[in-house]
C-alpha cells in the first residue's frame, strides 16, 4: 500500500488503482479529482467586420468586456452631468468682487460658453434678439454637451454590438445542393484517466446507412477516415479524420473500446470532444462543438468511474449551412445531442469488485454521427442600423439635449427675475476693471513723463503723497488717452506745447 499513489486504492491484493472519480496525475503521483467544466460550447468562426481592425489596436471584444451594456454610458454621463451642475451651482455662491478674484474669472469664462443658447434669452417685449453670453446659459451649454456626448456614445456602443441580426431560412436541399459541401471534419474524443494509448483497441469498421433502407453496410474505416491516438496529460486522444467529406449517408457509427493492462486498468472519469468542420479550400472559417462529460447521470453531480460492458455512446449532428455573407461558404455545422451512459462505478466497493472482475476490464465507447441532410440552412447577417437610420438618432439625441436645458433655461429666467440680465452685472464689473486698469496706464505714463509738481499746479490739492491724487485740463487728459499707447509720438507733441 506504500507504493500506491495518494487517493487511490488496493485490488488484487497488490496492484493499485485511483478511487472513484479520480485518475493519475503522473507528475504529482497522486490520484486527482478532474475539474473540467461540463458546459457545451458551439460556434463558428466566421467574421462579418467589413474593416479588418488588428486586435492588439481595437478589439470589440475587449470593449464588450469592459462595458457590458449602455447603462455604463448613461451612469457615467449622469455623474459627469450631476458634477457640472453642482460645481456651477457652487460658484454662484462665491463674491464676484471687483472682478480680480479667481471666481469671478471662472464665472466670466462659464458665461464665454454660451454657445447654445446665447441668442435664445429672455427678451421684454419689442426688443431686438441679440447675442447674449450668460453664465446660466453657458452652465446649460456644456451640460447640454455632455448629455449629447454621453447619448452619442451609447448609440455607437449599440452600433458595435448589435448592427447586425442574423437570418435563417431553411430550404430543401437536392443533389447538386448536397455536393457542394465538401469540408473536412475531424473528431477528437478524449477519455479522461491513468490509461495511454496502449489501451486502446483501434476500430477496424463502421457502419453506415440511410434511413428507409434495410441493410446497413459495414465499410472500412481507413476508407472514409484516418484513425490516429497520442497521449494526452488527460489521457488518450482518439483522432478520427475524413478529409473531403460528402453528406451522402443518414447516419455513421464508429466504435472501440479500451482494454486492461498490467498496472493500468481500463477506467476514466469522463470523455472530453471536440468536432471541427472546415471548408476544404477555404480552411480560413471553422464551426466546432466542444465539450466535457463527467458524470453517468443528470440528476446529481457525483463523480463516477466509467469502467464495464455496457456501451458509453456520444451522438452528434451534422447539419449543413450556407453563410450567404461570407461568399457563400458552405460549412458542416456540428451539434452534440446527447451521451448515453455505459457501465459507470460509484463507490469504492463498486470499482474494487469490478477491477477484481476480468470480464469488466473494458470501456466501450461508440461514436454515433446523424446527417442531417434533408434541408440546408441558409444565414445572412443583415444590418439593422443603416447611415439613415444613424443619422436620424443622432438628430435625435441632439434636439432632445438641446430641447431639454433650453427648456429648464426658460423656466429658471421666467421664475427668477434676476436671471434675465446677469450678463450685465458681469460686463459691468469687468468694464469698471477695464477702465480703472486703464486709468492706472494713464497715471503711470503721465507720472513718467511729467514731475510731480507740474501737475500740483492746476491739483491744488495735496491729500495724497506725491501724485496719487490729482487733476489735469480736458484737452489734456483727451491727447492722453488717445497717446497712451503713442509714447514717442505724444511726448513730442507735449513738448511742443
Amino acid at each position: 500500500m506504500a507504493s500506491c499513489p495518494q487517493n487511490s486504492i488496493l485490488y488484487n491484493g497488490t496492484r493499485c488503482a485511483c478511487q472513484v472519480g479520480r485518475f493519475l496525475n503522473v507528475a504529482a503521483n497522486s490520484c486527482i479529482t478532474y475539474a473540467g467544466n461540463s458546459a457545451i460550447k458551439t460556434d463558428f468562426g466566421i467574421d462579418y467586420y467589413a474593416i479588418s481592425i488588428p486586435k492588439n489596436i481595437l478589439s470589440f471584444d475587449s470593449i464588450k468586456k469592459f462595458t457590458q451594456s449602455q447603462a455604463v454610458f448613461l451612469e457615467a454621463t449622469l455623474v459627469m452631468l450631476l458634477s457640472w451642475l453642482v460645481f456651477c451651482f457652487f460658484l454662484r455662491f462665491m463674491k464676484l468682487g471687483d472682478g480680480r478674484n479667481v471666481w469671478f474669472k471662472i464665472r466670466w469664462w462659464i458665461s464665454r460658453l454660451d454657445v447654445c443658447f446665447a441668442t435664445r434669452h429672455w427678451l421684454d417685449d419689442q426688443k431686438l434678439v441679440v447675442k447674449r453670453k450668460t453664465e446660466l446659459g453657458g452652465t446649460f451649454s456644456i451640460a447640454s454637451w455632455i448629455l449629447f456626448t454621453g447619448l452619442f456614445a451609447a448609440l455607437l456602443y449599440q452600433l458595435i454590438a448589435k448592427r447586425t441580426i442574423e437570418v435563417h431560412n431553411v430550404k430543401a436541399t437536392n443533389a447538386p445542393d448536397l455536393a457542394s459541401f465538401r469540408n473536412d471534419v475531424e473528431f477528437n474524443m478524449t477519455a479522461v484517466s491513468s490509461m495511454s494509448c496502449s489501451n486502446l483497441r483501434s476500430p477496424t469498421t463502421l457502419l453506415s446507412g440511410s434511413s428507409g433502407f434495410l441493410e446497413d453496410k459495414f465499410l472500412p474505416i481507413l476508407d472514409i477516415l484516418n484513425v490516429s491516438c497520442h497521449n494526452t496529460s488527460l489521457g488518450p486522444t482518439i483522432t478520427l479524420k475524413c478529409s473531403n467529406c460528402r453528406l451522402n449517408q443518414d447516419f455513421m457509427s464508429i466504435s472501440w473500446q479500451f482494454v486492461d493492462l498490467p498496472n493500468s486498468p481500463a477506467s476514466a472519469v469522463g470523455f472530453q470532444f471536440n468536432v471541427t468542420a472546415k471548408d476544404h479550400i477555404r480552411r480560413d472559417h471553422v464551426s466546432f462543438v466542444s465539450g466535457t462529460l463527467m458524470n453517468g447521470s443528470s440528476f446529481d453531480n457525483s463523480p463516477v468511474t466509467f469502467r464495464g460492458t455496457d456501451t458509453n455512446i456520444l451522438i452528434f449532428n451534422l447539419f449543413p449551412r450556407i453563410y450567404c455573407s461570407a461568399k457563400n461558404l458552405r460549412l458542416i455545422q456540428p451539434l452534440f445531442h446527447e451521451f448515453v451512459p455505459g457501465s459507470s462505478l460509484r463507490d469504492t466497493s463498486q470499482l474494487r469488485a469490478s477491477l477484481e472482475n476480468a470480464n469488466d476490464g473494458l470501456i466501450n465507447t461508440t461514436l454515433y454521427v446523424n446527417y442531417l441532410s434533408s434541408y440546408i440552412i441558409e444565414t445572412e447577417n443583415q444590418n439593422i442600423i443603416g447611415a439613415v437610420g444613424f443619422l436620424a438618432d443622432l438628430g435625435g439625441l441632439y434636439c432632445i439635449s438641446m430641447g431639454i436645458f433650453f427648456y429648464l433655461l426658460v423656466q429658471c429666467e421666467f421664475r427668477i427675475k434676476r436671471l434675465r440680465n446677469e450678463d450685465s452685472i458681469l460686463r459691468r464689473i469687468r468694464n469698471r476693471r477695464k477702465a480703472q486698469e486703464h486709468w492706472d496706464k494713464v497715471r503711470k505714463y503721465v507720472m513718467y513723463t511729467w514731475n510731480c509738481s507740474a501737475l500740483d499746479v492746476d491739483n491744488h490739492s495735496k491729500t495724497e503723497p506725491g501724485c496719487g491724487c490729482f487733476q489735469l485740463p480736458s484737452a489734456l487728459v483727451m491727447d492722453l488717452f488717445v497717446g497712451v499707447g503713442h509714447r514717442g509720438s505724444e511726448s513730442s507733441y507735449v513738448r511742443q506745447n
